[in-house]
C-alpha cells in the first residue's frame, strides 16, 4: 500500500510551525479532560465512595498531569532511549519541539505527579488512578496517529498487503506498527475500559479499572513490538526483547495484582 504522506506541520506562520504530534497532545489532554469530567459527573458509576475528585479538583489535577506527561515523557526517552545525551548535549533534553518523548517516561510522571496530587489533596489513590487511566487511550490513539503522520516509529519490513514503504525508512514495505498501537492501545483498550467503567460496575472497586489500563497496555504494547522495528541505536537484548517490552513487563504483572487487590477487597475499599 503507498504511505499517505502528509506534512508533519499543520501550518507555518513564520517561524511558528504548528505540528500535528503537538496538536495531539493538546486535543488529547483536552478530550481526556471533558470525559473524565463526564465520569465525575455520574456518582452512580462511582458506588458509595463517590468520585475522586470534583470538578475544581479536576481541573487542578490536569495541570499536575499534563506537567508530568512532558517532563516525564522527556526525560523517559533520554534515559531510556538516549542516556549518551546528557554528556553529548544536555541542552537537546529542553528541546521538546525537536521531537523524542517516551510513553513509560510519560507514564512514570504522570505516577508522580497523581502521587503528589494525592498528598497535597487527599483523595484515594486507587479510585483517582481508575479516573486517570480510564481515560489515557484518547491520548495513545492520537499520538500514535501523529506518529504515522510524521513517519516515525515504523515496523518490521514484511510482504503483507498492508505493508507500506515509509519515506525515512528505505525501500523495504513495512509494518505500520503506528496504526496497529492506534487500534490496540487506544480503540480496543478504551472499549475495555469503557465497559469496565459504565457497564460492569468496576469503578466500586478501586484500582481494577487502572489495572486493566496498566495490564491491558503492556500486553498491547509486547505484541506490537514483535513487528516494530527497534530504534538503531539501541543495544540487541537478549531472547529477542526490545527495550519496549522490557518496560512493558512490569506494567503487565502491576496491572494483575491491581485487578487481583481491587476484586479481592470489594466495593468501596478505600486505601490506607
Amino acid at each position: 500500500m503507498p504511505y499517505p504522506q502528509m506534512d508533519p506541520v499543520l501550518i507555518q506562520i513564520g517561524p511558528l510551525a504548528i505540528r500535528w504530534y503537538a496538536l495531539a497532545y493538546i486535543i488529547g489532554i483536552l478530550a481526556a479532560w471533558r470525559y473524565a469530567g463526564s465520569m465525575i459527573s455520574r456518582p452512580a458509576l462511582w458506588g458509595e465512595l463517590g468520585p475522586p475528585v470534583d470538578k475544581t479538583g479536576l481541573e487542578d489535577l490536569v495541570l499536575w498531569i499534563t506537567l508530568g506527561i512532558i517532563i516525564g515523557g522527556r526525560l523517559g526517552h533520554v534515559l531510556f532511549y538516549t542516556p549518551g545525551m546528557v554528556l553529548s548535549d544536555p541542552l537537546e533534553i529542553l528541546r521538546v519541539w525537536n521531537g523524542g518523548m517516551s510513553f513509560h517516561g510519560g507514564c512514570l510522571g504522570v505516577l508522580v505527579a497523581v502521587g503528589l496530587f494525592v498528598r497535597r489533596r487527599g483523595p484515594d489513590l486507587f479510585s483517582l488512578g481508575d479516573l486517570v487511566c480510564a481515560v489515557v487511550p484518547i491520548g495513545l490513539f492520537l499520538g500514535r496517529i501523529a506518529n504515522f503522520i510524521n513517519g516515525e516509529l515504523w515496523g518490521r519490513p514484511t510482504d503483507l498487503p498492508w505493508a507500506m514503504v515509509f519515506p525515512a525508512a528505505g525501500p523495504e514495505p513495512r509494518h505500520p506498527s503506528q496504526l496497529y498501537e492506534a487500534a490496540l492501545e487506544g480503540v480496543l483498550l478504551f472499549l475495555v475500559l469503557r465497559w469496565a467503567t459504565h457497564r460492569a460496575g468496576l469503578l466500586s472497586r478501586p484500582g481494577v479499572t487502572a489495572g486493566l489500563f496498566f495490564a491491558g497496555y503492556g500486553l498491547a504494547r509486547i505484541l506490537v513490538e514483535t513487528v516494530r522495528e527497534p530504534d538503531f541505536y539501541m543495544p540487541a537484548f537478549p531472547l529477542g526483547l526490545t527495550m519496549g517490552m522490557i518496560l512493558s513487563l512490569p506494567m503487565v504483572l502491576g496491572g494483575a495484582w491491581l485487578i487481583r487487590r481491587g476484586l479481592a477487597a470489594g466495593p468501596g475499599a478505600v486505601a490506607r
